[in-house]
């Protein structure tokens, strides 16, 4: 199956230089020139990769990507951005973006990141389809009945303790960041404090590290969010 790649980008002459080299790449690409088409057309068509530019009309990548994370956590999405636009790049990683090239970049280098990216982006599809159940240090966890076995014995988890474990779990030894979390847990329009999101850390502490106050498995990143490592 051909991957496919959502381009947005508002600058003529780069959109139609990379959409180019993509498709000698064999890649199936959808370009656009804004932010808010970019969402259309994400919202109507199935991807395997977003590319964002950053600054662009009507909506701007961080946006357009902000969007996307309330929809999919799986698909990769990379930045393009100015050189010296630093803060766009902590601020895209933080609303859930993989990776970011500044500009001007290398060709070369553009298609090595999105072979990756796309390959990762499959695996994630995956692992999303068929995690049912996940086992990790003398832990078990059920994600269709939401039982789980850990240092009380078998419990039941909630509904938003099963949603944010899955999430971490599925992007297990990778930062998710707080606003990505509190965007998947609670929605968009419903935003809790952030000190929420630290009390649950705490709860899947108490149920399955050995060592609650040293943690191997449910780490916080701080100023970032949040990492669930399994080795």
């Amino acid at each position: 199956m051909v991957s496919r790649i959502l381009l947005a980008e508002d600058e003529e002459h780069l959109r139609d230089n990379i959409k180019m080299n993509l498709e000698l790449d064999d890649y199936e690409v959808v370009a656009v020139t804004n932010g808010v088409d970019a969402l259309k057309k994400f919202r109507d068509q199935r991807f395997n990769l977003v590319i964002l530019d950053v600054m662009m009309p009507e909506m701007d990548g961080l946006e357009v990507c902000e969007q996307i994370r309330l929809e999919d956590v799986t698909i990769p999405v990379l930045f393009l951005t100015a050189k010296d636009a630093s803060q766009d790049v902590v601020t895209g990683l933080k609303k859930g973006a993989d990776d970011y090239l500044t500009k001007p970049f290398n060709l070369e280098e553009l298609l090595l990141r999105v072979k990756a990216l796309i390959k990762r982006g499959l695996t994630e599809k995956e692992k999303e389809e068929t995690l049912h159940t996940y086992s990790f240090g003398g832990n078990k966890v059920n994600f269709l009945t939401y039982e789980a076995e850990g240092n009380p014995g078998t419990f039941i988890l909630t509904k938003k303790e099963l949603k944010l474990l899955k999430l971490l779990v599925e992007r297990k030894n990778e930062v998710v960041s707080r606003q990505q979390i509190l965007q998947y847990v609670w929605g968009y329009d419903v935003y809790p404090s952030t000190r929420t999101i630290d009390n649950f850390i705490l709860s899947f502490r108490k149920y399955f590290e050995k060592d609650p106050k040293n943690p191997r498995y449910f780490h916080s990143v701080r100023g970032v969010g949040y990492k669930f490592v399994d080795e």
